[in-house]
């Protein structure tokens, strides 16, 4: 699938991938110019986002990870290492925050309890804190903490273009899930209400799953946010 419909990229291009039998939205976005590229939680299914990076003749800078849970991070050790044997040099994988880390050092053992292959546990390059800004294909991406579906989750923004991944913390019409034991509902909601609705109207956001919104109608019409 291909988001040829956000309105402004600022000169990038985007497309997402759904990848694994949980449908979670791969999102790679790069320079046309430079044919260079950035991979949003590849949660799997490597020989896809491969091929798709192959078509488009991009090259991967780094990928990142907006928090530890196997269907956005279970692909992301396995891309990295085919990436460093296609293209040489290193592939950094950069993200969530380090309150993530247990997760990603089960995503294994969360894979066998679904029957699922091909995933794998992270070690990342390195963490990511909020406030924080990267620079990412000549662009600043702003990070930002946005607890509650998982502690160390985060957003990146890009408040050039206008967009921002945001993982699973904001849905279309709903919001990300907290029924885990280290879930916090509330939290979440305060987290969404004080970091990314002030981000503004026209911010179109890239969730996990699902399609494309904004911060606007999520704001006049999600029945978790009234």
């Amino acid at each position: 699938m291909s988001l040829s419909s956000v309105p402004d990229l600022a000169g990038l291009e985007l497309a997402v991938v759904p990848v694994t039998a949980f449908g979670q939205n791969c999102s790679i976005l790069w320079d046309p110019a430079t044919r260079y590229a950035v991979v949003v939680d590849p949660g799997g299914d490597v020989p896809v986002l491969l091929h798709a990076l192959a078509a488009r003749d991009l090259t991967v800078d780094c990928i990142l990870l907006t928090h530890g849970h196997l269907d956005h991070a279970g692909g992301a050790d396995a891309l990295r290492n085919e990436l460093v044997r296609l293209q040489g040099g290193t592939v950094p994988i950069i993200g969530p925050d380090a309150r993530d880390a247990f997760l990603l050092s089960d995503i294994a053992a969360q894979a066998a309890r679904y029957g699922l292959t091909g995933m794998g546990n992270v070690t990342v390059d390195r963490y990511v804190t909020d406030g924080e800004i990267l620079p990412v294909l000549g662009r600043s991406l702003a990070v930002l903490h946005v607890p509650g579906h998982t502690p160390g989750h985060v957003v990146f923004h890009d408040p050039k273009a206008g967009f921002a991944f945001v993982g699973d913390t904001l849905f279309r019409g709903s919001v990300g899930r907290t029924d885990f034991p280290y879930g916090n509902g509330p939290q979440l909601l305060q987290a969404i209400t004080d970091r990314l609705l002030p981000l503004g109207d026209e911010v179109t956001i890239l969730p996990g799953h699902g399609d494309m919104t904004t911060i606007g109608a999520e704001r006049r019409t999600n029945p978790f946010l009234r």
